[in-house]
């Protein structure tokens, strides 16, 4: 019974659905990133490359056998560099679009929060933290000068 009462704070204080909403909007964003990527930068740099296909570029360790009819007999046995070189340039793509898109968000994060700029409103909460501060300021003022 104690358990399900703490799920049940748990669930209503809001941390289910802020997690919920967060997972949501992850996957979102990994869609748009996605697109991104694929669709924008990597089309570019493909031009560059003229059409050289790295996930065909592998070092062959053992050849496949076959016998007289053709039968496999063993399987290649192979180290694929390229693919592996593919895979790491697309994480490093994905990786860096991430990182411009996130200092994006936290630059205007940062305008946002900035009491002094008057071309953004200001969250109340920022608001409010910034009033407490000069009422303490004043406060600390007035007690240093008795």
């Amino acid at each position: 019974m104690k358990l399900l009462k703490e799920f049940k704070e748990f669930a209503v204080k809001g941390n289910m659905m802020d997690m919920a909403i967060g997972i949501i909007l992850g996957a979102s964003f990994n869609s748009v990133i996605d697109v991104l990527v694929k669709k924008i930068l990597l089309p570019p740099l493909s031009l560059l490359s003229n059409g050289i296909n790295l996930e065909s570029r592998k070092w062959v360790l053992r050849a496949s056998q076959t016998d007289a009819l053709g039968n496999p007999i063993s399987d290649e046995v192979s180290i694929s560099y390229g693919l592996f070189i593919e895979t790491f340039t697309d994480f490093l793509i994905v990786g860096f679009t991430i990182f411009v898109v996130v200092k994006f968000i936290n630059r205007l994060n940062k305008r946002a929060e900035d009491p002094k700029d008057t071309t953004v409103s200001t969250p109340k909460n920022i608001e409010l933290l910034a009033r407490t501060n000069a009422l303490l300021e004043e406060q600390n003022q007035l007690l240093r000068s008795k």
